[in-house]
């Protein structure tokens, strides 16, 4: 199912994938607009968020405060590096292609594969990694 104004993890934001996506939800979520299913980072459950956060060198809740206030990409992604670990492009080279990658070849891959079952995909081998299956889920 779309979701207005939800945006792919590989839709990047500074060169860093998923922290637009973190953001939208976010801000769904403030409005009370984001589908029940979808997780949050202060929910432990989330990884895709919280282990944006700590590549990030930033807390959830903070970040979360911040972008509840209002505040655009550009002003949370500029309070991120400065309060945070401020990696370097290659760092976040590495990062990105870690997460879009997740699922191909990778300890994942089996759960990958529930996943894909569970949601009416098992016979898509096009789908091999996770940002697939949430473009295919979402579309």
């Amino acid at each position: 199912m779309k979701i207005p104004g939800l945006r792919a993890a590989d839709e990047l934001v500074h060169g860093i994938a998923h922290f637009g996506r973190m953001l939208d939800k976010i801000r769904l979520a403030q409005a009370g607009t984001l589908p029940e299913g979808y997780f949050l980072g202060d929910d432990d459950y989330y990884w895709w968020d919280n282990r944006v956060c700590r590549f990030l060198g930033v807390s959830y809740p903070d970040l979360r405060k911040l972008v509840e206030s209002g505040a655009s990409d550009d002003e949370v992604c500029a309070w991120c590096l400065s309060n945070g670990s401020n990696p370097n492009e290659e760092e976040v080279g590495i990062f990105t292609a870690f997460l879009l990658k997740r699922g191909w070849r990778d300890e994942s891959t089996a759960g990958l594969e529930e996943e894909k079952q569970a949601a009416g995909f098992g016979d898509r081998a096009d789908i091999l990694t996770y940002v697939e299956l949430q473009k295919a889920e979402e579309s």
